[in-house]
């Protein structure tokens, strides 16, 4: 952990919804005038989507070996190496993984599914905002989380995760309903292994469960509305939260332990600034004055 060079890293797995988590982070760093370095995990991804492809059908034996969640198909030495590099000094190495939703690099001349050039993170930033699949990781070989100095989880009710993968990646990737299916079986080795056990790690964790039938995640369906859900909020050091004053700001939110907070799904965003914008301004607080 370092004060100086604070890092940030949101965690959950594909499909979870820390996208929504990331977008929240940067209209609080527009508006406080904080300059993050923006790092997404999937640029640690070890192969190109043409490389599995070809890895897969030369060994197909290999296909769940190499899930995106595991240490084995992702540079984790490259991702520990530049937490600790900007921990210390405020710099590192970043590079970019292209999706099919990102069509600026798309008409730039990347193709979906491989990397950009390594870069030089931007010089002089006020934090490093980690957002991907293993921020919080440890393993005997990686200790990811040791880095970082906020910690947020997303770990949507499972159902309700893999209803978002599949719309996401059948409507924005391209992808088959059935590949997708495929792709979430062939993951949760993986995902047992080294995605959950971050949630136990981190400093906060949001979990949307929704209110309506999610029991067959693998029928087509639109994922449920945020009017359609509660956020499961909680929170590792209780001591340290005003709960007095979040339910009186949050209209319909309740405790149900003593560290959980529980608010209406179209609350969530709401909850996530009056929980989290604190939370950043003390760690720059931190690194400006200690």
């Amino acid at each position: 952990m370092s004060r100086e060079y604070p890092i940030i890293a949101v965690t959950g797995s594909s499909g979870a919804g820390t996208t929504t988590v990331k977008r929240t982070f940067e209209r609080m760093f527009a508006r406080e005038d904080v300059h993050a370095a923006v790092v997404d995990g999937d640029a640690f991804h070890r192969y190109t989507r043409e490389e599995l492809a070809r890895i897969f059908r030369e060994e197909p034996e290999r296909k769940d070996e190499l899930s995106h969640f595991a240490v084995e198909a992702n540079l984790l030495d490259e991702l520990e190496a530049l937490f600790q590099e900007y921990g210390e000094q405020g710099s590192g190495t970043f590079r970019h993984y292209i999706h099919a939703e990102d069509k600026q690099m798309i008409e730039a001349g990347y193709r979906v599914g491989t990397f950009t050039e390594w870069q030089p993170l931007p010089f002089g930033t006020d934090l490093l905002f980690y957002e991907g699949l293993h921020g919080g990781l440890v393993t005997p070989e990686h200790d990811v989380a040791r880095h970082v100095d906020l910690l947020v989880g997303v770990a949507p009710t499972i159902n309700l995760e893999w209803i978002q993968k599949i719309v996401r990646d059948t409507k924005l990737r391209g992808h088959s309903q059935e590949a997708v299916i495929d792709t979430i079986l062939g993951r949760m080795d993986d995902y047992v292994r080294y995605i959950q056990p971050q949630f136990s790690r981190t400093h906060i964790n949001f979990q949307r469960v929704p209110t309506v039938d999610t029991s067959n995640p693998f029928e087509v369906q639109d994922i449920p509305a945020d009017a359609e859900s509660f956020a499961v909020i909680r929170f590792r050091e209780p001591a340290t939260v005003d709960f007095p004053y979040l339910l009186a700001m949050i209209p319909d939110a309740f405790m149900s332990r003593p560290h959980t907070l529980v608010v209406p799904g179209a609350r969530v965003s709401l909850a996530m600034e009056l929980i989290l914008a604190p939370l950043v301004r003390h760690l720059l607080a931190q690194r400006r004055f200690r």
